[in-house]
């Protein structure tokens, strides 16, 4: 009797949540394509790939959350998801389109973006407990993976080629992984009770911006995660001028 006892118990130690993973996985497996497309050179399947992996990244948790489904498990296997999808598979996809034309240069800065990617997840999940909730310190991996694969998506949409576009791949790569790793502070956007009502013209912004990105995702999505990058640096002027002006 002793053994049967405890095996439903054993069992039950490894069981997961099925839906919250789910979408963590099939995250997981959208920055995997990205990967795969790069390696086929088909770049713009693996643009949009890495976006598609941002909207499955921010669904588990909401789900998770509102289905009352967390664990350690689903946070570290999360982690490793946005490792792979917004860590090494906008690096790869920045090297393979217009990095490796630097030689040494362009790996290097393929290689920093990597592992600052990593550095930053490793931050989050150290100070999730101490960190202010309304702020991110240093800017969030996905983002950076949009700004990345954004250019990518963009320049191929555009047609745009050359000097220039090499050039400016190996800045948006090397400033997306510099700021993952700073200590610019961006809105978190956590305080935002999307079960309180609000006043009607709230929407209009939200009505401009799905307009915009059906009209034209690359330039739309692009820009928008423009502005947030930035976002953080005009916050740390202000926070810096302040005193200033109250002076």
């Amino acid at each position: 009797m002793q053994p049967s006892d405890k095996r439903p118990l054993n069992l039950r130690r490894q069981s997961i949540y099925l839906l919250p993973n789910s979408f963590t996985l099939a995250a997981l497996f959208a920055g995997f394509y990205a990967i795969v497309q790069a390696m086929n050179h088909r770049f713009e399947p693996a643009a949009v790939a890495i976006f598609v992996a941002m909207v499955l990244d921010g669904m588990d948790g909401r789900v998770a959350r509102m289905t009352n489904t967390q664990s350690a498990f689903g946070a570290e296997f999360d982690s490793l998801s946005d490792m792979v999808s917004f860590g090494v598979a906008p690096a790869l996809v920045a090297y393979e389109w217009m990095l490796r034309g630097f030689g040494k240069l362009g790996w290097i800065v393929a290689f920093i973006y990597c592992a600052a990617a990593a550095l930053r997840l490793a931050r989050f999940n150290t100070q999730l407990e101490v960190a202010d909730k309304r702020f991110f310190q240093g800017m969030p991996s996905p983002t950076a993976a949009a700004l990345v694969a954004g250019f990518v998506w963009i320049s191929l949409e555009a047609g745009w080629a050359g000097e220039a576009i090499r050039w400016g791949a190996l800045v948006v790569t090397a400033f997306a992984g510099l700021t993952m790793v700073s200590n610019v502070r961006y809105y978190s956007f956590k305080e935002i009770n999307v079960r309180k009502t609000v006043p009607f013209f709230v929407l209009l912004p939200i009505l401009f911006v799905l307009v915009a990105i059906a009209a034209n995702p690359p330039i739309a999505l692009f820009a928008l995660f423009v502005v947030y990058a930035l976002s953080g640096y005009v916050l740390a002027l202000w926070n810096r001028l302040k005193p200033a002006n109250k002076a």
